[in-house]
């Protein structure tokens, strides 16, 4: 995905529909620059909006159709999945986060924003970036 070098994880976009102004202004800045996020982030997006956040299904709808135009998509697939089970032994990291790593790898991406695993880690090419906190 030439072009495409910020990856976001799930978290990072659950904050545009939550009640925590900072945080959600923060990933609103970002977001608008665009970037590539995976089906993956989409299905986890999909399931905490209607879970935990009670979110009715047409808004989920629209929301992830908004999330589609903004960031490029990238697909599940066996080479992601079996890069994604490398990271998760090679780094010690749960299987879900290394497959988010996985996609972001698989994008061309050189940030990864979470916050989920530890800010400022080097995964290959990928450093991975918790927009909340302060810069380095």
């Amino acid at each position: 995905m030439p072009g495409v070098d910020v990856f976001f994880d799930t978290n990072v976009l659950l904050y545009l529909v939550s009640g925590d102004t900072e945080k959600a202004d923060c990933a609103e800045r970002l977001v608008a620059r665009g970037g590539a996020i995976s089906v993956q982030v989409l299905n986890e997006f999909a399931a905490v909006a209607a879970g935990k956040k009670g979110i009715q299904f047409a808004k989920i709808r629209e929301t992830l159709s908004a999330f589609r135009v903004l960031f490029a998509v990238v697909a599940l697939d066996i080479e992601t999945h079996d890069l994604g089970l490398d990271i998760a032994e090679r780094y010690r990291i749960p299987v879900y986060d290394s497959l988010i790593v996985a996609a972001a790898l698989r994008a061309g991406c050189t940030t990864l924003y979470t916050e989920d695993l530890l800010h400022g880690q080097k995964i290959d090419r990928l450093t991975i970036r918790n927009p909340f906190v302060e810069s380095d």
